[in-house]
């Protein structure tokens, strides 16, 4: 018995379905939508609620919310939530949480002002010296959670007290101590020049579409899944729209005097895009990565699998307290200052709030980190729109706690749909 040409396609359509129809433009869209009814929905909630944020305060406040300085302002808002968010994610992944990331934050920033006030020492040395000390108060929380299998909830709800009294020792209650230095003062507070600023957008460009072309390629050559050419294009052209956009709001002149200019890409924008690159290569490109990711899927499989899970659960708690370090330091460039309470507050709400709003699930497993800069400038949308409005404190508090409910509610219902469809 022959076996006829629409037999053969019939069964190469049963086991390679998804492998032949996302070659075209037409299969990925199907393909893609197919994983939204599945129930992964990814960053795009958060990509459409950070649009139409933007389209109501724009339609509120047409003078001001939209203008290039107040575009501006946001972007060095967003700057601490997006790299404590960026941390807190690999806790996240794991299906633990870390309370007092903020208040580590906060700690590690003043010894490095104290570093450079009283000690005399350089601002690279000073710097190192926070995150170190980030890194020393993370390897503490994960021996404790690790080690004697404490919750991570109960050991961060303890050094989120603790190192408040640490903090308060260190400055005192009441007194704040200055961050003079320029080139940390500057991080927050100062600018690119314009033409690097072109140059920069460029370069990432080109190397965004060399990146997504050779990964083309390769998968051409060793005949694997591979997304259509159009797609890939469509990607590229858009990133390179999305960054030269970008850098045309900031690089314009948002000065209110005539007389002054003031334009360029604040400092903290290029940090932020390196740590994010940095972190998606890792949990994207690495086994490190992927060891995290089988972990907070499933410990005791990872466990199986040959996976050090304690060694895995420490360092997330390094990390996490690490970039709690730098987002401190970015936070206390923004105020010249660190005071007392520095970290503490609606630090680390907003920060778990940017990475949940942005995809993190938190039952583990699921997340990336992106997530931390579309939720963190969801955040700071918020707080710069309602700020701009001149509402109450307490509208800001209620509708922001309304989107990571909605957020987190979404994660819920994403996951349920996962696990019915078998994804």
């Amino acid at each position: 018995m022959t076996t006829t040409s629409s037999d053969e396609a019939s069964v190469a359509g049963t086991d390679f379905t998804g492998d032949e129809r996302a070659v075209t433009l037409g299969g990925a869209t199907r393909e893609y939508v197919d994983k939204l009814r599945g129930g992964d929905m990814g960053a795009l909630p958060a990509v459409l609620g950070l649009i139409v944020l933007g389209l109501v305060f724009t339609i509120l406040r047409p003078d001001t919310f939209p203008s290039f300085g107040n575009l501006a302002n946001l972007t060095v808002q967003a700057g601490p939530i997006c790299v404590l968010a960026m941390g807190l994610i690999f806790v996240l992944l794991l299906g633990e949480i870390d309370l007092s990331a903020g208040v580590a934050g906060g700690a590690s920033a003043g010894v490095m002002a104290i570093l450079i006030n009283d000690k005399g020492w350089g601002w690279p040395l000073a710097v190192v010296g926070g995150v170190v000390t980030g890194f020393v108060i993370g390897t503490l929380i994960g021996l404790l959670v690790s080690r004697l299998g404490i919750p991570s909830f109960v050991v961060t709800l303890a050094f989120f007290l603790g190192l408040q009294g640490i903090t308060l020792k260190l400055i005192g209650e009441g007194g704040t101590v200055p961050v003079r230095n320029d080139v940390i003062v500057g991080i927050a507070n100062s600018n690119l020049p314009v033409a690097w600023g072109w140059v920069l957008a460029v370069v990432v460009s080109v190397l965004y579409a060399l990146v997504q072309l050779l990964r083309l390629r390769r998968q051409i050559a060793h005949n694997l899944q591979h997304p259509p050419f159009a797609l890939v294009l469509i990607r590229v052209i858009g990133m390179a729209v999305i960054l030269l956009a970008f850098t045309y709001v900031l690089n314009a002149n948002r000065a209110r005097v005539p007389t002054v200019v003031v334009a360029g890409i604040p400092y903290v924008v290029p940090i932020v895009a390196v740590l994010l690159v940095f972190w998606t290569l890792i949990l994207g490109r690495t086994g490190y990565g992927r060891h995290v990711y089988a972990v907070g899927g499933n410990s005791e499989a990872a466990r199986r699998a040959g996976i050090d899970v304690g060694r895995i659960r420490i360092s997330v708690f390094m990390i996490c307290s690490s970039m709690a370090a730098l987002s401190g330091i970015i936070a206390a460039s923004r105020l010249n200052a660190v005071t007392p309470d520095a970290g503490a507050g609606n630090t680390l709400l907003y920060a778990v709030g940017a990475a949940v709003i942005g995809g993190t699930s938190l039952f583990g497993g699921k997340g990336k980190a992106r997530d931390a800069v579309i939720g963190g400038l969801v955040i700071a949308t918020i707080d710069n729109g309602l700020g701009l409005l001149g509402l109450d404190a307490y509208v800001n508090y209620l509708v922001t706690g309304g989107v990571l409910l909605l957020a987190a509610s979404v994660d819920a219902i994403s996951r349920r749909r996962r696990s019915a469809t078998g994804h």
